[in-house]
């Protein structure tokens, strides 16, 4: 048995990698290990969050062992928290990295572990060229890096970009596991019945916060095609803005959206993320620029049909034309493969029967397994 700490957010804060970490620490206690989550008190400064709330409203968690302590701003917190970890000599300690500004606090918590000369410090790294770039990125980045003992990455284009950044530590590539905790896929008609949205329509699904580099301004310009006015299609945007809404109402207003669209736009709590999956009859992902996606995942859950665009990893995970589409980042690409689909009625029952194939390899246990093997910690 390992005793493992994985660092980075949870509960009380809310999101996918709070989600992820969530459900990481069950996988490490599936696989006997002993397991707890060191998060954050404060996670952003108030000019680093565009949303409404960085906290959760549900229930939290009673299964698992969190401790919230990391003041993200706070040299204080970062000794403190290291001190504590550097006495108790976990085997391995778990860090999440997602993004510069969270280099100095994350750093130095784990060069203080570091200094027991047992712990292993492995990273799970989301990004390590932001998508959106500021002063200091590259200094954070490598302050965090250079300590580790070891990465393993959910893209292979984050794996290349460890090593465009000079790093040689132990690093492999593991698909991103399946978002398997919200819940079993419910009958389509039942989800659209809960949402309030008419069955004589399909409906795409547009999840997740939205920020420029997810597309969604491109979608909206590929939704406007004259083609896809004419069928019974509705797009369901369903997630927060991170960021000024105006640039996408124009759109709207531009192209006479407003009756083909169903918005939520706030934050969907986990107990209503099987309706929106499941009332869709394909997941969209126009993103302008990726490394991989969480909402893929939710996706294969679902047993979703999926179009993604080629960039970063999601091309990876989305076998083209078993499970869904895999089109360039442009609005002309994705409505000729949003009409494609929605012409020929035999499509989702083929995507969907990909997805209950392909979905069988993004395991859990393959990557605590990983992790364990690019610490050099024994497996169970």
């Amino acid at each position: 048995m390992a005793r493992v700490v994985i660092i980075g957010p949870a509960y009380p804060l809310r999101g996918g990698l709070a989600t992820y970490n969530e459900r990481l620490a069950r996988a490490f206690r599936e696989a006997g290990d002993e397991v707890r989550i060191v998060t954050f008190s404060l996670q952003y400064p108030n000019f680093l969050f565009p949303g409404q709330t960085q906290f959760s409203t549900e229930a939290g968690p009673a299964d698992l062992d969190i401790e919230v302590s990391i003041n993200s701003v706070n040299p204080l917190s970062w000794w403190q928290v290291g001190q504590r970890l550097r006495r108790e000599r976990p085997d391995l300690v778990v860090f999440r990295f997602w993004l510069p500004f969270m280099g100095p606090a994350l750093g130095t918590i784990a060069r203080i572990v570091r200094g027991n000369g047992h712990t292993r410090i492995v990273t799970i790294t989301d990004n390590v060229i932001p998508h959106e770039k500021r002063p200091g990125d590259r200094p954070f980045t490598q302050y965090f890096l250079r300590v580790c003992h070891g990465f393993v990455t959910m893209s292979r284009s984050v794996l290349a970009d460890l090593r465009q950044l000079g790093l040689r530590q132990p690093a492999r590539y593991q698909a991103h596991p399946l978002y398997d905790n919200f819940g079993p896929v419910v009958p389509q008609l039942e989800a659209q019945r809960r949402l309030h949205l008419a069955p004589e329509y399909r409906y795409l699904l547009f999840f997740g916060f939205i920020r420029a580099y997810k597309g969604l301004d491109v979608l909206l310009k590929a939704f406007a095609d004259e083609r896809l006015a004419k069928l019974p299609l509705k797009l369901i945007v369903a997630g927060e803005f991170y960021e000024d809404a105006a640039p996408y109402e124009a759109i709207i207003r531009e192209h006479k959206l407003e009756s083909r669209l169903v918005r939520a736009t706030d934050f969907i709590p986990n107990e209503r993320v099987a309706d929106y999956f499941c009332a869709a009859d394909m997941v969209v992902q126009p993103y302008k620029h990726a490394t991989q996606s969480g909402v893929s995942q939710i996706a294969y859950h679902f047993e979703r049909p999926m179009l993604v665009t080629d960039v970063g990893g999601l091309a990876e995970l989305i076998p083209d034309g078993e499970v869904g589409y895999v089109v360039p980042p442009t609005p002309q690409a994705i409505a000729d493969a949003l009409v494609d689909y929605f012409t020929h009625p035999d499509l989702q029952a083929k995507f969907e029967a990909g997805t209950r194939h392909y979905k069988q390899q993004f395991s859990w246990a393959e990557m605590v397994k990983a992790l364990k093997e690019v610490a050099a910690v024994p497996s169970t």
